[in-house]
Formats: C-alpha cells, sequence, structure tokens
C-alpha cells in the first residue's frame, strides 16, 4: 500500500508539470494494483485527460545472496504543445533506463574515435616484469 502512495505522488509530481489549469479535474478512469506475496506486482494508473502508466515489478534472484527487484514499465501523455509523449523504462540492479519518443539520444561516436579505441585495444601496453634475486 505505501508503495502505491509512493508511485500515485511520483505520478503526480511528474504530471504536475504538463498539467494544464483544468487538468486537475480530470477522472481517474483505471486504477489497479495487484501485489502477490512472493514480490511480483502489476500497476496500471489512467486519467480521462490521456495520462496513462503501467509497471510490472519481480524479484529476480530470490534465493540467493543478491536478490534484486526489477520494475518495467510505460508512461504515456500528451505535452502542453501538443506532442504525444511515450517512454518505457526498467529499473534494476543496472540501474535506470529509459527509452522514448522525448528522450535525446546521443550523436555517433566520431571514425577517429573508433579507430583510436581499436589502436588501443590492438596494442595493450606492454607487462612490466619485476624479477626478485634470490641471495642464498
Amino acid at each position: 500500500m505505501k508503495f502505491l502512495v509512493v508511485l500515485a505522488i511520483a505520478v503526480a509530481c511528474a504530471a504536475a508539470d504538463v498539467v494544464k489549469s483544468d487538468e486537475y479535474l480530470a477522472p481517474i478512469v483505471k486504477s489497479n494494483f495487484e501485489n502477490n506475496p512472493e514480490g511480483h506486482f502489476q500497476f496500471d494508473f489512467e486519467t480521462g485527460n490521456g495520462i496513462y502508466t503501467h509497471s510490472d515489478g519481480i524479484v529476480k534472484n530470490v534465493n540467493t545472496d543478491n536478490p534484486a527487484l526489477e520494475i518495467k514499465g510505460s508512461v504515456k501523455y500528451t505535452a502542453p504543445d501538443g506532442t504525444p509523449v511515450n517512454f518505457e523504462y526498467v529499473a534494476n540492479e543496472e540501474g535506470y533506463h529509459a527509452v522514448g519518443s522525448h528522450i535525446p539520444v546521443a550523436p555517433p561516436v566520431p571514425e577517429y574515435i573508433l579507430r583510436s579505441l581499436k589502436y588501443i585495444a590492438d596494442h595493450p601496453p606492454p607487462v612490466e616484469r619485476v624479477v626478485k634475486k634470490v641471495v642464498v
């Protein structure tokens, strides 16, 4: 239940930047939260003005020394300028990774950098050997 409250607050804060003057009156069309005792959950939330979020969570490596929570989800809404915004994310032990229509993509790595990296990989520095003299 605490997670649901925190997630609802997070969604509300994220949506606060895109809320128009009367959008706070948008009805809740769908709100669903399913929680499994083993740690799996599913969450869906949709408003009448087109804000939608969905997330699935699962505990990986349950019976090991390194259990980890993985959450996969998506968010959709319309920006104030009318642009549809849609992104998907994965949050796990490797960090948070999001892909979406409004998230900038890094430019390609320049060719000369790729050549430099290949040269470095093909020509590693020499291994320094330390020789100890044994005195008898």
